[in-house]
């Protein structure tokens, strides 16, 4: 079963019960956060303690997503067919009740090497 067939803000034929700006109490970025797309994300152990009835079903399912492996937030919002910009905000949400630990991409690995940007050009001129 998957997630958006679980989730309670998404009916196949309708779309989203619920605005997504509602999901985030209208905020559009994390408060004291800046998550990039590729910020990986994982569940603590602290998560496990989480009294989850009393919770937005959205922060439970991503915590429920990260407690095996890390996932990226653009990731995260594909699987939960929620906007990058409402992940972000419930994620800074997690990360301030220390439910989640974030790794943040490093300057360098934001730009592409100069090696795959040559390998990618001559694979376009091969076609």
């Amino acid at each position: 079963m998957t997630i958006r067939k679980k989730a309670s803000w998404f009916d196949e034929e309708s779309g989203y019960l619920v605005r997504p700006y509602a999901i985030s109490g209208g905020r559009t970025s994390p408060d004291g956060s800046d998550f990039a797309l590729i910020t990986l994300v994982v569940a603590l152990p602290a998560s496990r303690t989480l009294d989850r009835r009393r919770e937005q079903p959205e922060l439970t399912a991503i915590l429920d997503l990260t407690q095996e492996r890390p996932l990226a937030i653009v990731e995260i919002a594909a699987r939960l067919d929620l906007p990058a910009s409402v992940v972000k905000v419930l994620c800074g949400d997690l990360l301030d009740k220390s439910m989640i630990s974030v790794k943040k991409p490093s300057h360098e690995a934001s730009a592409p090497s100069v090696e795959l940007l040559e390998r990618v050009i001559n694979g376009i001129r091969r076609l």
